[in-house]
Order: structure tokens, then sequence, then C-alpha cells
């Protein structure tokens, strides 16, 4: 199985804050001199956005993506 690029798993995030949220304006990564890398998830007319932060952007796509999963996650719950 070939690696996972970054580019893959911001289509997933995409994917899932699709099927969850409804309205998506951006999921992306950059890099801040201060904080390091920052992958974010813009959602909807309101401006709401997830946000994580890591090392490398892989690390921060995987955190961001974790953190969507875990919101879907407490939502099926209730």
């Amino acid at each position: 199985m070939a690696e996972k690029t970054d580019s893959d798993r911001i289509k997933e995030i995409y994917k899932l804050c699709k099927s969850h949220f409804g309205d998506v304006r951006f999921v992306g990564v950059k890099y801040h001199n201060k904080i390091g890398w920052i992958a974010k998830a813009q959602l909807g007319d309101e401006f709401e956005n997830l946000t994580a932060d890591g090392k490398t952007s892989t690390d921060a796509l995987r955190k961001l993506r974790n953190r969507v999963k875990k919101i879907i996650r407490r939502y099926n719950e209730v």
C-alpha cells in the first residue's frame, strides 16, 4: 500500500467535515514561524474553525482528523 500524502489526508478530513457539518469552506495546512505547522478546517457561513498544530504538516493533519472524528463520535452518542 502506498504511503498517504498530505493531499490524501486533507481530502479525507474534507469528506468527514462535509458529511457531518455540511458546508466546508476550507481545509488545509500552513506553516507559522512561532507555532509550527497548523492544520485548519473552516466550516460554513458562520466562520467556525477547527485547528490543530504539530511539528510536521502530517502530524498537524493527523491531529485535526482525530479532533473531527472525536466531535462526530460525541455527536453520535447523544
